[in-house]
């Protein structure tokens, strides 16, 4: 098949995107023409990996601003909103969960002129989305259109499964009624006036309560068959399951003398909240000072605020880290129970202390708890014990450490961007 266009239009986070750079990446090396329509603070971070960027504002950018780091907006949003998360998840509805979405809200209706540009201009032979919420130009470019889930699945709304963002047992169903019925009075107003601009825009009624379409041509998620849902909530067709998406574009990690020459009962551990939940500095330093009294060795991914605080002697960080390289080498991970992370730690068969924020993290968190990968943690409320000893209990699992390493060698198996990039590319027939 001679080199088609596909067009990414990831959300402007770190996962969402790097999730689209390894399916793009694929089709890239397999002769196709790979466009990232990109929020403007990636400018420069994607055309050294061989895709072509054209970048998108998500509002008016202010007069004689400064570059922007990649993802800049969310990290700053993350920063000022944390003290909600230290809230029960129903109540984040309310003072979370409803501020982000208008946020992105305002983003899709300030950035469909722009994307109608980028449409024009490149005639893409596929359109490749991976967000949360409708960006009606992706839909009426009259070319197929694919919907990549790359937050929990529980996005993918259904009756006989947890609610999202609740983080509520899947063997509890009574606790969903309640949550359920403040999730539709907090976000029903939000969604009927968001309903109502994506039909203006020329697009499909948006399905009760959500705040994207399922595509008639494909539909993809990113979770492996052992953690997913569908045994209570089935897929129909036109969903694929990507059983994970690790990049290869990530830098090679090579571990420092003074990592390696530890002694024999100290483990490697990988501790990262991801971009965002790194910028709670004092959360970060909370878990640096407890960490640093234990006798095994860290690599820490600090985060956007890096600078902010210090590592411990055991420790070794930065601001930036290549994730993908580093967790095949350590023996456990703490984690935000970001959707990447969480399914990066199962694709290598890694074990996880869960310490979730927001978002899909609570849902995720629950989901490697109630499945026995890992422990889930309240995240403000724990004690350091309760840490530490969580660290050690699964450490000491020998019977669960072998579990997850074949866990990981069958994910690994399936081969989920490679897939992934079949699909697309037959689409683009």
């Amino acid at each position: 098949m001679s080199g088609k266009t596909i067009l990414f239009w990831p959300e402007s986070a770190y996962g969402p995107t790097n999730n689209c750079i390894g399916i793009g990446n694929v089709l890239k090396n397999r002769g196709h023409n790979v466009v990232f329509a990109a929020e403007s603070s990636w400018g420069g971070k994607l055309s050294p990996l061989g895709f072509k960027e054209e970048l998108v504002d998500l509002s008016a950018p202010p007069e004689n601003a400064d570059a922007q780091s990649a993802g800049q907006f969310w990290k700053d949003f993350i920063r000022d909103t944390s003290p909600e998360f230290k809230k029960p998840t129903v109540e984040q509805l309310e003072t979370f969960i409803t501020p982000t979405r208008q946020a992105l809200i305002d983003g899709a209706i300030y950035s469909e002129p722009r994307l109608k540009e980028i449409i024009a201009k490149h005639k893409p032979d596929v359109i490749v989305e991976d967000n949360v919420l409708c960006f009606p130009a992706t839909i009426t470019a009259g070319v197929p259109f694919v919907r990549v889930v790359s937050c929990n699945p529980l996005e993918i709304l259904g009756e006989n499964i947890a609610p999202p963002f609740s983080g509520l047992a899947e063997n509890d169903p009574a606790s969903w009624i309640s949550y359920n019925q403040a999730y539709e009075k907090s976000q029903k107003p939000m969604w009927e006036k968001f309903n109502s601009w994506v039909v203006s825009q020329g697009a499909p009624a948006l399905p009760d309560l959500d705040f994207i379409h399922t595509s008639k041509d494909l539909n993809m998620y990113v979770y492996p068959t052992e953690l997913d849902y569908t045994d209570k909530r089935p897929l129909g067709n036109n969903w694929h399951r990507i059983d994970s998406s690790v990049r290869s574009t990530d830098a090679a990690f090579e571990l420092s003398q003074e990592i390696t020459n530890r002694p024999a009962d100290s483990k490697l551990i990988y501790l990262s909240l991801g971009s965002l939940g790194s910028a709670d500095v004092d959360l970060m330093k909370r878990l640096v000072g407890i960490l640093g009294k234990t006798k095994h060795k860290f690599i820490v991914s600090k985060g956007p605020q890096a600078s902010e605080y210090k590592l411990a002697s055991n420790m070794f960080g930065a601001e930036f880290l290549p994730q993908i390289s580093i967790i095949p080498k350590v023996d456990l991970v703490i984690t935000h129970g970001g959707n990447n992370t969480t399914t990066e730690s199962v694709h290598f068969g890694k074990p996880m202390i869960v310490l979730p924020l927001f978002w899909d993290q609570y849902d995720n968190a629950q989901r490697v708890h109630e499945k026995g990968h890992g422990i889930r943690l309240a995240t403000y409320a724990f004690k350091d014990e309760e840490l530490t000893g969580a660290i050690d209990k699964l450490l000491n699992d020998s019977a669960l450490l072998a579990k997850l390493n074949k866990i990981g060698e069958a994910v690994r198996s399936r081969k989920g961007i490679e897939e992934a990039a079949t699909k697309i590319e037959a689409l683009a027939k």
